[in-house]
């Protein structure tokens, strides 16, 4: 993706803004490498496998916030500096109504918990109590985590990011250090889980609080206006699908596991995707700068839409290729180091599998973000229902033949169909045309046949070799051919590199 055009100032307040939102989410994540191994340790494996389905079941109920969130980051986006007395009034509506949706869904969690201890995981008998007792804590804290979001969102519209990073930061890293706090008293996960929950309420005060310090516009009277609640819903319709099935094809594979093989081998599975799931952090931060920055720009200037796209592509392949080939390449030798050998046995073949998914579905969240961001949830929602069976197909499938690193393959096969079914859509909406997109699909097929080489290589010496080769190359041809001119030059402003003479 390229443009010859300057880098505008829009872009240093981009590229800050990304910076902010790096640190935000990268910080806990450092916490995290260093808790995790003494959580499994207190915890033990199958409570901390327990632990990880609960928070994805808490997150798969998200979806009853009926994509109000993204739909208020959207239209705040659009209205502000032009239409700001608009947005009281979609804010009150959005965020009473997510609570109110919190509330239903909290409900729903509660009713469904017995069912799905007992009935869809394999939790063994003697843990089925405590493991009741977690998710109905968690069920409670569902309002609070629902409309959190819309706040969130509400931030970011405004790119505020400074504000969200500072609530950020504590609440991520307390996280992963509240289960510390409770281990030395007990094993069990329902003060571990209780802490958590007591904790999005917390989180949830502090993000309002930073709306109306934010936007002073936004003090005004409380109230639903049901006229903004439609064109919420509007816009909310497809992305509700998008939320449904999206977290649902992210987080099948675990509930796979479990059922099909064992909860010790959730644990052999979900901690490399823990860790490899970590480079979403980079997308996460660039893409909640560009999602409003395209829904700006669309209307009054495609062009721009257009460049913010491909510089959020090359940001992405540049930050995450080389840590993806290092992780590849040092799966084993890193899982060991981590979590010991055993451990290193058992899911460093699934974590080969998982960086290359993981780094194809970072790229793709541009196309993702984009296509969004115009007004197409529906593009995003077809092709995730589409999605859904062929991929419990190939989970089922592969999982019955190779266990769990069958399942990290059918995740790769996923991700994959689910980025080039998103960049030949995007393609339709960008007026830079094909080459563009050609020379993108040549570069990720180039990343992967290096992914692939560096899985098969053998002995610690000839990694650290080929690692080197691999890297040096990479840093050649992302300055020559990969970053336009007007980055290189950017960059040399910055003094990372020496100016050419």
């Amino acid at each position: 993706m390229s443009t010859s055009a300057p880098v505008p100032q829009r872009s240093r307040l981009f590229a800050r803004n990304t910076v902010l939102n790096l640190v935000g989410l990268g910080l806990p994540m450092v916490v995290a490498l260093v808790t995790i191994p003494h959580v499994i340790a207190g915890l033990g494996t199958e409570r901390f496998g327990i632990l990880t389905v609960a928070w994805v079941v808490i997150g798969y109920f998200n979806l009853f916030d009926l994509g109000f969130g993204r739909a208020l980051t959207k239209l705040v986006a659009e209205r502000l500096g032009s239409r700001d007395e608009e947005v009281p009034a979609l804010f009150w509506t959005a965020i009473l109504l997510m609570f109110g949706l919190g509330v239903a869904g909290a409900g729903v969690l509660y009713l469904v918990t017995p069912w799905l201890v007992q009935g869809v995981l394999r939790i063994p008998p003697e843990l089925q109590g405590e493991a009741v007792r977690s998710f109905h804590l968690l069920a409670l804290s569902l309002p609070w985590v629902i409309s959190t979001a819309g706040l969130l969102g509400t931030l970011e519209a405004n790119q505020s990011f400074g504000l969200v990073n500072a609530l950020r930061v504590p609440m991520g890293i307390f996280n992963y250090v509240a289960p510390l706090f409770v281990l030395p008293f007990s094993s069990s996960l329902v003060p571990v889980v209780a802490l958590l929950a007591a904790s999005r309420v917390v989180s949830w005060a502090g993000h309002l609080a930073g709306c109306l310090h934010a936007l002073p516009v936004l003090r005004g009277r409380v109230a639903v206006d049901w006229g903004r609640a439609r064109a919420l819903a509007r816009f909310g319709g497809w992305m509700t699908v998008s939320n449904a099935v999206s977290p649902l094809m992210t987080n099948l594979d675990r509930f796979f596991i479990g059922s099909l093989i064992s909860m010790a081998a959730v644990a052999y599975y979900v901690t490399p995707y823990e860790l490899v799931v970590k480079l979403v952090v980079v997308p996460n931060a660039l893409m909640a700068v560009l999602f409003p920055a395209f829904s700006a720009t669309f209307l009054r200037d495609r062009a721009e839409t257009a460049a913010l796209f491909g510089r959020g592509f090359r940001a992405i392949f540049i930050a995450l290729f080389p840590v993806t080939l290092v992780m590849i390449t040092l799966a084993h030798e890193g899982m060991s180091l981590w979590l010991g050998e055993e451990f290193a046995r058992q899911s460093s073949p699934v974590l080969r599998w998982l960086a290359a998914g993981v780094f194809v579905n970072c790229l793709a969240q541009v196309p993702f973000a984009f296509l969004q961001g115009v007004g197409r949830p529906d593009i995003t929602g077809k092709l995730h229902l589409v999605e859904l069976p062929l991929y419990a197909m190939a989970i089922w499938v592969l999982a019955g033949r190779f266990g769990i690193e069958g399942v990290a393959i059918a995740w790769l096969l996923r991700v994959s169909l689910d980025a080039a079914a998103l960049f030949v859509t995007a393609r339709r909406f960008i007026p830079s045309g094909r080459e563009s997109f050609r020379n993108a699909s040549i570069l990720v097929g180039a990343a992967l046949a290096s992914f692939a080489l560096g899985a098969v290589q053998g002995a610690l010496l000839g990694k650290a070799a080929f690692l080197t080769v691999a890297l040096g190359c990479f840093v050649l041809v992302a300055w020559r051919h990969i970053l336009v001119p007007s980055e290189r030059a950017y960059v040399q402003q910055l003094r990372i590199v020496p100016t050419t003479r």
